[in-house]
């Protein structure tokens, strides 16, 4: 068994629309960034990538690279799930914690794990979202952007 954990974070900027988990959350901002900015999958394939040790979101999808100008954060997902079935690595389960102190996201966490789960081909039981705030502390809590942490736990197997 091998662990990896993930972070990412991203302002929130108008003109954009927010994206977490797959979902496209009502809310009058959204995240800037060259895809999606969807934090919470970062987060994960960060998370996913640190346990089979290869490497970091940004090797594999350069925010430099066109072709991944706002894509489809759950397509990369999807990517890397194929590359670590490649490798000989099955992913056990996903715990994901996003950290915005608006909007509200508890309507949306069972769809988040859905699109997670059906992405990386595994059980729906065997991925967490869970929302916090920080509490109105920091850049976070001023609503200036959104954060997600997450731990992956993946199993080698023979190939």
């Amino acid at each position: 068994m091998r662990i990896g954990v993930g972070y990412d974070v991203h302002p929130l900027v108008e003109g954009r629309p927010l994206v977490l988990g797959g979902v496209r959350v009502p809310f009058e901002r959204g995240l800037s960034g060259h895809s999606d900015a969807d934090v919470v999958v970062h987060a994960i394939i960060d998370a996913l990538l640190g346990a089979a040790a290869l490497g970091d979101i940004g090797t594999h999808f350069s925010p430099f690279d066109p072709q991944y100008e706002d894509i489809s954060s759950i397509f990369l997902l999807q990517r890397v799930s194929d590359m670590l079935n490649n490798q000989g690595f099955k992913v056990e389960n996903i715990d994901a914690t996003i950290i915005a102190q608006q909007p509200r996201l508890a309507e949306f966490i069972d769809e988040m794990c859905h699109n997670i789960s059906n992405a990386l081909g595994i059980a729906r039981d065997r991925v967490s979202v869970k929302a916090s705030t920080s509490a109105h502390l920091g850049f976070l809590g001023r609503g200036e952007g959104i954060a997600a942490h997450a731990v992956a736990l993946v199993e080698e197997r023979s190939l």
